[in-house]
């Protein structure tokens, strides 16, 4: 995925204050230069010593980085408040989560990342500011990383102002810099039950309402499910797994599996209710390029969206009831047609779904596809077809919806997102 920066006028030259906008440009070409230099003149210590302040200096960058959000934040809120809301968006103007997504969604298409991302470098601005400044000063100074500076930021979100001071207080009595992302996230978070004991509390019986089961992409065709739970049940489960392995070790017959191996089958037997981790009963989508029906030794293979490719032979099972509803593709694209329907469902759905692969087709995102969006407004006369179809998560279906975003298809089929400050960017091909 790339994005065209194109900037409006005013977002270019010397901005308020002594930083020039330019010292980036100058930042950015020494650090070209130096990629270019030869390295066999440099001894083992300075190349360790050259590592050492690279990193350093991307902790400060990173720090810079967070002041600016910080300050846009602010003034892109002050400027929604602020504004006559002649066009009738006035609430869209002054709810505060409203105004809170579209900074959000600015700074992730800004900085390339998920939503998810985003989030926490935003909350990351606000908290840096908000009773963190020893942690602030030594992130500014290149001692602690952006990753580090997250860690404690997130074990102390609930406290208040007084609460917050107290906790950089204490923090400031330990060297942070020699403790690891661990280290540090266990020894905010036994602060913060200190501190806050009733917090803490209610932090935790909150935290097991978001109980969840997460399926990501893995390589080599496969998958990662993630349960989300209590310690007590977490631990529960691991310690059935390993009960099973033990049963199965004390078997007399021979052991072809490995410990790791048990436990993953035993699991998927457990859930599903199957003999075997392999009789996969379900329907499965998945996108097959025609050359590999056409040609037995082609080497293209089919895909599952949302989890990527898997070889075409791997879909022909003797064990189970899978369900393979295939769809065809030709260099990636997706057969597809069109309807008179106000939204878009059935095999259209389907379509602008597969061709999705699952994921929200804004720049930078891969949360999982939740909505089915009119490139074109329905209320503007956009057609549902799958052409003016794409597919978006929850998030920037309805972020599009506020003032001063605006998303349009090219005649190559590109679709461009342009945001309030003018920028604009291109979605995945």
């Amino acid at each position: 995925m790339t994005a065209t920066q194109e900037p409006p006028a005013h977002a270019t030259g010397v901005g308020s204050g002594r930083f020039r906008s330019g010292d980036l440009a100058l930042i950015q070409l020494l650090i070209d230069q130096a990629i270019g230099d030869d390295t066999t003149l440099l001894s083992e210590a300075d190349l360790i010593d050259q590592v050492q302040q690279i990193e350093s200096v991307q902790a400060s960058l990173a720090a810079l980085q967070a002041s600016r959000i910080r300050a846009f934040a602010q003034t892109h809120i002050q400027n929604r408040l602020t504004d006559d809301g002649t066009d009738g968006s006035d609430r869209a103007r002054t709810d505060p989560e409203r105004l809170h997504r579209s900074v959000v969604a600015q700074i992730q298409l800004a900085c390339r990342v998920s939503t998810t991302e985003a989030r926490t470098r935003v909350a990351n601005a606000r908290d840096l500011h908000s009773g963190l400044d020893h942690v602030r000063g030594l992130h500014t100074a290149g001692e602690l990383s952006a990753a580090k500076v997250t860690a404690i930021a997130v074990e102390r979100r609930d406290l208040d102002p007084h609460q917050r001071r107290h906790l950089d207080t204490r923090l400031a009595t330990h060297d942070l810099t020699r403790l690891g992302i661990g280290r540090l996230r266990a020894m905010t978070r036994r602060m913060v039950a200190e501190i806050a004991p009733e917090r803490f509390r209610a932090r935790v019986h909150a935290a097991a309402a978001e109980r969840r089961v997460t399926l990501r992409p893995a390589p080599d065709a496969m998958s990662y499910l993630t349960a989300y739970l209590p310690v007590a049940q977490g631990a529960a489960c691991l310690a059935a797994l390993q009960k099973a392995f033990v049963q199965v070790q004390v078997d007399p017959a021979p052991l072809t599996r490995s410990r790791g191996q048990i436990m993953a089958d035993t699991l998927v037997e457990r859930v599903t209710g199957q003999a075997t981790a392999t009789a996969v009963n379900l329907e499965v989508q998945v996108t097959v390029p025609v050359q590999a029906l056409l040609d037995p030794t082609s080497p293209l293979p089919a895909e599952i969206p949302g989890l990527g490719p898997v070889p075409v032979e791997l879909l022909a099972t003797s064990e189970g009831t899978a369900s393979l509803r295939r769809l065809l593709t030709d260099q990636g694209l997706v057969i597809g047609g069109d309807s008179r329907q106000r939204t878009f469902t059935g095999l259209l759905a389907t379509l602008v779904k597969a061709r999705a692969n699952n994921r929200c087709t804004e720049p930078y995102c891969d949360a999982p596809l939740r909505h089915i969006d009119h490139i074109h407004r329905h209320t503007d006369g956009g057609h549902t077809e799958l052409d003016n179809g794409r597919g978006l998560c929850e998030f920037h279906n309805h972020i599009r919806e506020q003032p001063g975003w605006h998303v349009t298809r090219t005649p190559d089929g590109t679709v461009l997102t342009t945001t309030p400050t003018g920028h604009t960017y291109r979605g995945p091909d």
